[in-house]
């Protein structure tokens, strides 16, 4: 798949993806916080949380409710959604974005080079144009994409000595559009990324 130009298709990709409510089971969400979708849905009716931002709807879970911070972030996220507050894909701030991740058998040093490096770089993205902004070796980088239209954040995890967690926002995105067609496109990309690194050993 070829780099996403800066207004996709909307005829080839009008699935923006998945509401947290299908991502996030009703079992999954009742035995981490004791409700379901629709009990914390009412719950935040009855507060008034459409009249609330983001961050203020989350610390009212945390603190009144005693819901982990994931859970709050995720529960926010379903409500805001539900109640039209923001689209998939969408930022609490109002901008789109999309997020992929990939675990690598390769060590953070190794995985960031290949971010870092324009000849490694152009092996797993071909059609990218990422200008590095920040770098920290072996733990994370940011980067200007298209010319600066979008930014790109990624961070590392190590999981032992051998393999790395890989995760990759993208920002800024113009339109839900554009973040179904940066999801496709960032999967399919960091798989390459992980086919190069495991192959070259």
């Amino acid at each position: 798949m070829q780099r996403p130009g800066s207004r996709p298709s909307v005829g080839a990709m009008s699935a923006s993806g998945k509401k947290i409510v299908e991502k996030l089971s009703e079992d999954a969400l009742t035995a981490a916080t004791g409700r379901g979708w629709a009990e914390w849905f009412a719950e935040l009716d009855a507060w008034g949380a459409t009249d609330r931002g983001h961050r203020e709807i989350a610390q009212h879970l945390v603190n009144a409710h005693g819901v982990s911070g994931w859970h709050a972030q995720s529960i926010t996220v379903g409500y805001e959604q539900e109640r039209g507050m923001r689209e998939v894909g969408q930022s609490s701030q109002g901008d789109w974005q999309v997020s992929a991740s990939k675990t690598v058998s390769a060590p953070p040093n190794r995985v960031i080079d290949a971010f870092v490096r324009e000849d490694l770089r152009r092996r797993w993205l071909p059609d990218g144009d990422l200008a590095v902004r920040t770098h920290r070796p072996g733990k994370s980088l940011t980067a200007d994409w298209d010319g600066g239209t979008s930014r790109i954040s990624v961070y590392l995890t190590p999981m032992g000595h051998t393999k790395t967690q890989v995760g990759l926002g993208h920002t800024k995105l113009p339109d839900a559009d554009a973040v179904a067609a940066y999801k496709t496109f960032w999967r399919e990309r960091l798989t390459d990324l992980k086919t190069l690194l495991e192959s070259s050993g």
